[in-house]
């Protein structure tokens, strides 16, 4: 019994130093929580949805939540893009910390102040939409580089899930680049930490409390989380954020190759010096690829120096750098060269027609819209289209249809509850004296098909 008595007591500091080390970790944790949740919102919006239960009335109030992340101390927040597709009004829940820190204080925070938001722009390509409120000396997070995350690092999310504020959990990175649909330049970080309904637009931070991710959708078969969420990465949403404060829109580069992947069967095939990489497949006629001496079955071994596993990565970064010059070296008949080519901004892309605003002049007060006149500006931008006047829709103020029944980005307004529109003008006139809250119907043109979308006035 002495023995036994006697091995316990040596173990003890043993079994202790376990427990000292994981109440230092949580210590880290729960000071890295101290440190993020200052910057997180809760996005509140309004809008009106269909009401399936009473066909008799085509429209009811709906409400919505999701999450958002403090970027700037002048008050500039970023979320997604669907967060606030369906909103009439959009609010900013900023939290409040408790003043009173002392033992036996209740844990219940105080309720946030809840500011009203502008929507400064947004971008569905990549689902990441900038909101502003007003402010200064906010909170903010800082970008962090989500090309130095490694799968297996420790990740943590923050949001509003199910409408639950400031919420956190913890995971890790399971794929640092994720390409959900093949054709689709867009990637994503997927992680295991729990992400859940009201999460989206929420960020995705690393073990330094850096932004590295937005939390943007989850793959579910029951609806809830299931361990498989994705977050964009915070290279591309911070591109994202700096193009559209800087011009309004999102600039997408194009140089005219076709890029594809090299295979150990296609290098076999065509007897190339390595079974992986890029190969060019394709340079379009008269683009800059062509222009700066690029040519079919080059091989890119680098893009401004970095090296290319693969063809999405030469899509990826190529889209991203409208209106710059960019570096390929090339291998061709075994020698290597290199290439400056100019990145041209894709044409026709709708998001052009923000440059075309003519500030107050633009707007349709009654619709919430910001529209321009259909004109030989605008169908270099669009297309071929039906009619040779109308207003041609450039974005929503503060008001985003709900999601089956939206105005978007290039529609064309031809006619207003069949009455003729010739452009902005005539359209704000024919406006001016509806009532709040009544319906309408616009007949509209949207990639090559009429039809007709009931619109509620403001």
């Amino acid at each position: 019994m002495v023995r036994f008595l006697f091995f316990l007591t040596l173990a003890l500091p043993l079994f202790s130093q376990p427990s000292l080390a994981l109440r230092g970790l949580s210590r880290q944790f729960e000071d890295l929580v101290d440190q993020v949740d200052p910057a997180i919102v809760q996005i509140v919006t309004r809008g009106f949805g269909s009401a399936p239960e009473n066909p008799g009335n085509l429209l009811r109030s709906a409400r919505g939540s999701g999450s958002g992340v403090i970027v700037d101390p002048s008050g500039y927040i970023l979320t997604n893009a669907h967060v606030i597709g369906g909103a009439r009004r959009v609010q900013v829940l900023l939290p409040q910390a408790s003043e009173d820190t002392t033992p036996g204080h209740s844990l219940l925070k105080p309720t946030g102040k809840l500011f009203p938001a502008e929507v400064v722009g947004l971008d569905r390509e990549t689902d990441i939409a900038i909101l502003k409120i007003p402010g200064t000396k906010l909170p903010t997070l800082s970008f962090g580089d989500s090309d130095q995350l490694r799968q297996g690092q420790i990740v943590f999310a923050f949001g509003s899930p199910f409408g639950l504020e400031n919420s956190v959990t913890m995971g890790v990175v399971s794929s640092v680049a994720r390409q959900v649909r093949p054709d689709d330049p867009m990637i994503y970080i997927q992680t295991d930490a729990s992400i859940n309904p009201g999460n989206s637009g929420g960020p995705l931070v690393d073990a330094d409390g850096r932004l590295v991710g937005i939390n943007t959708f989850i793959l579910s078969q029951s609806g809830g989380n299931e361990g498989v969420g994705f977050a964009a990465p915070s290279n591309i949403v911070r591109a994202v954020y700096e193009q559209i404060r800087e011009f309004g829109r999102v600039r997408r580069g194009q140089i005219g190759i076709v890029a594809q992947t090299i295979t150990p069967l296609l290098a076999d095939a065509m007897k190339l010096p390595r079974d992986w990489g890029a190969i060019i497949a394709d340079v379009a006629a008269e683009s800059s690829a062509a222009a700066a001496g690029l040519e079919p079955k080059d091989i890119i071994l680098s893009f401004n120096g970095k090296t290319i596993e693969n063809a999405r990565q030469v899509g990826v970064n190529i889209y991203r750098q409208a209106g710059q010059t960019i570096t390929l070296e090339i291998l061709r008949a075994g020698q290597k060269l290199e290439k400056r080519v100019a990145v041209l901004e894709r044409p026709r892309d709708p998001d052009r027609i923000v440059g075309l605003l003519q500030g107050q002049s633009s707007r349709v007060a009654k619709l919430g819209l910001l529209a321009v006149d259909l004109d030989e500006k605008i169908t270099p931008i669009l297309g071929p289209l039906r009619r040779l006047r109308g207003a041609v829709v450039a974005g929503v103020v503060l008001d985003l249809a709900v999601e089956e029944n939206r105005l978007l980005q290039g529609d064309v307004i031809y006619e207003i509850n069949g009455d003729p529109v010739s452009g902005v003008a005539d359209l704000r006139n024919k406006t001016a004296t509806l009532a709040h809250g009544q319906v309408v119907a616009l007949h509209i043109e949207r990639q090559g098909q009429l039809q007709l979308l009931l619109w509620e006035v403001d």
